[in-house]
């Protein structure tokens, strides 16, 4: 009996250690840090957050693009020519309203889906971040609108704009937002289809519950246990555990890793370069979701997957796409 006690405490105690330290150094939640501002009256929460985060990228103020989005095309809900498909009749396309020459050499692929989609905002958006500063803004603002659309009317009224949306967020009542409606991760995700849009939905909706080593849910996630539940939850079956995640999936180079992919780390007890650990859930731009650690805070949250002990990605999509063919 006590060696079989004994057993029992080294299987606990390796637990807890693998919990306390499967998500390495912990990182602050991305989802928190990124959002950087209160709601502002009359943009959507996705469309403030790509504003933000374009800004953030290419130094040009949210405001700015902001009030360029809210002219073009209501921040992507104005149902006018051009802005969902085709073009309008000046040959103008998306919610940044780009002529096809001018995105054909400035569009951006802002959320890493290997596309550059003008219609999609999480493209638009930061391309017209791009070009701003590509014709000089921030120092040369005017002249840099005045490219975008050459229109003095126009300028005056991106800039009149941009002033009441700075105004409107510094002097705004309103109380934060709750991270699941303004989480700038889950804001500024274009999934490539429905399905992988179903598994981050699943995922994202996990933060803030605890991480405890086993756990399968509902109420609590280890890593693996969390991606796996991501996927069943767009009616895919994939592994449980880590070490049989890693060779399911179909293998990608890390810089080819997209929203949905599956991110594994050197990390934890007993692990290697061989036989990862811990594993994320891709959600975009550079960003994972995964359940961390049993201390981290929040145990289940947003971070980077750019980390030193980052030794690959996988595909789990092929694989399920190859089994079903």
């Amino acid at each position: 009996m006590p060696i079989v006690a004994l057993l029992v405490a080294l299987v606990v105690l390796v637990a807890v250690l693998i919990g306390a330290v499967t998500g390495s150094t912990p990182q602050p939640d991305a989802c928190e840090s990124q959002v950087d501002g209160p709601p502002v009256a009359g943009i959507p929460a996705t469309y403030l957050a790509l504003y933000r985060k374009a800004a953030a990228d290419y130094r040009i103020p949210w405001e700015i693009l902001a009030a360029i989005g809210s002219i073009e095309s209501d921040h992507g809900r104005s149902h006018g020519a051009g802005i969902h498909s085709g073009e309008n009749s000046a040959g103008a396309a998306g919610p940044m309203q780009f002529l096809s020459g001018t995105w054909k050499t400035y569009g951006v692929d802002g959320n890493h889906d290997g596309k550059k989609n003008r219609y999609d905002p999480a493209d638009a958006i930061p391309a017209a971040a791009s070009y701003l500063r590509h014709n000089g803004a921030p120092p040369k603002m005017r002249a840099a609108l005045f490219a975008y659309n050459h229109s003095n009317t126009y300028v005056h009224n991106v800039l009149n704009r941009a002033q009441a949306y700075k105004i409107g967020s510094t002097t705004s009542a309103s109380p934060a937002p709750t991270p699941a409606a303004e989480c700038a991760e889950a804001a500024a995700i274009t999934a490539p289809n429905a399905t992988i849009a179903k598994i981050i939905a699943f995922a994202m909706a996990q933060r803030g519950k605890p991480y405890v080593f086993g756990a399968a849910g509902p109420n609590a996630w280890d890593c693996s246990s969390l991606v796996q539940a991501a996927y069943a939850a767009a009616g895919l079956t994939i592994p449980r555990t880590t070490f049989a995640q890693w060779p399911y999936g179909v293998h990608v180079p890390n810089d080819h890793a997209q929203p949905g992919d599956l991110v594994f780390f050197n990390s934890g007890p007993g692990t290697s370069t061989t036989t990862p650990g811990h594993v994320g859930l891709v959600i975009g731009h550079g960003q994972m979701i995964a359940a961390r650690c049993s201390t981290c805070h929040p145990a289940i949250g947003v971070e980077t997957y750019h980390r030193p002990d980052w030794i690959g990605t996988t595909r789990p999509l092929l694989r399920l796409a190859s089994t079903s063919n």
